[in-house]
């Protein structure tokens, strides 16, 4: 039996650290001044800020919950830790951008008019705090949905920024009132076709789906293409953590083990070809046990990149 561990994973500790005491400092500061210019809306900005501060702490929480060693009650340790912050990073963030569609459409109702100046000054600040945070976590983001999480969150924000300072400006120039709860429902529609993605990615894996970025059936195809292979049962492929996958599978081979050249040939390949960093392969002369419900068949060998898609 091959079993193979794949460690050493890139950590963003100072980058959780960095960022969170930017954005704690600028709620502070954005709600000091809403308040003082009597601003709804960068009172309501401040305290979309202090959800994206909760999200970066359930991120880092996630993060750090993941790197925990294995023990003997729980063997692969607590990385799903990493899955659960993403999920609940994504539910955070979906319902800021709800309480913001809904402010939005108060204001429609009822424009008023605000310290525009102010606004936009307080508001530029919070494009540079956001979008440097969001830099931090750029180079993770596409190996890991944790990370990806806390880069969307960020990202958001500065968007959110950016309206800000459009509507401000609008409304000095023109005297558009009605422009900013416009902007915050074009805001909120770009935010949500991220966010959503991100939800659905994180609750597929959560319910131990195939990760996205693997095709089940390339992988079956794979191991029976192994030499000596006839049949290939039990294959299990899920998401340890939100950057770790993890792959357990029967290759029923009549001749008997192949010896461990042959098992360490097969978990390199499937780590190269498709990220698969924990790898448990059975080998059997004859298939033994019926295929549990879950397991991936020939009757399914579809591309879970549809359902991404």
């Amino acid at each position: 039996m091959s079993h193979d561990h794949h460690h050493g994973p890139e950590t963003f500790n100072r980058a959780f650290a960095i960022g969170i005491a930017l954005n704690t400092a600028f709620v502070a500061f954005e709600a000091f001044y809403g308040w003082n210019v009597n601003s709804l809306a960068l009172l309501a900005d401040a305290g979309h800020n202090l959800s994206d501060v909760a999200g970066l702490v359930l991120a880092w929480g996630g993060a750090l919950a993941g790197g925990l060693h294995p023990n003997p009650r729980h063997t692969y340790g607590w990385k799903r830790a990493s899955i659960l912050a993403a999920f609940a990073n994504a539910l955070l963030l979906l319902v800021a951008m709800g309480s913001l569609a809904w402010e939005a459409v108060g204001r429609l109702s009822h424009p008023s008019a605000a310290a525009g100046g102010t606004i936009m000054a307080v508001a530029a600040v919070g494009i540079v705090v956001n979008t440097a945070t969001a830099l931090l976590f750029m180079k993770g983001r596409e190996h890991d949905l944790n990370i990806r999480g806390a880069f969307l969150h960020m990202a958001a924000d500065a968007l959110v920024s950016v309206g800000v300072v459009v509507a401000g400006a609008l409304a000095l120039w023109k005297g558009w009132n009605w422009i900013d709860p416009v902007m915050g429902l074009v805001i909120v529609v770009v935010i949500l076709a991220g966010t959503w993605k991100l939800f659905r990615q994180s609750l597929h894996l959560l319910f131990d789906g195939v990760p996205f970025e693997i095709n089940p059936a390339a992988v079956r195809q794979y191991l029976e293409s192994l030499p000596g292979v006839r049949e290939v049962h039990d294959l299990h492929i899920w998401g340890m953590s939100t950057s770790q996958n993890a792959l357990t599978a029967h290759l029923v081979m009549p001749e008997g083990q192949p010896g461990d050249a042959f098992l360490q040939d097969a978990t390199r390949g499937l780590h190269d070809r498709f990220e698969i960093e924990h790898v448990t392969l059975q080998v059997v002369k004859a298939a033994f046990c019926q295929p549990c419900d879950g397991a991936v068949t020939d009757t399914n060998k579809q591309h879970e990149s549809k359902i991404e898609n």
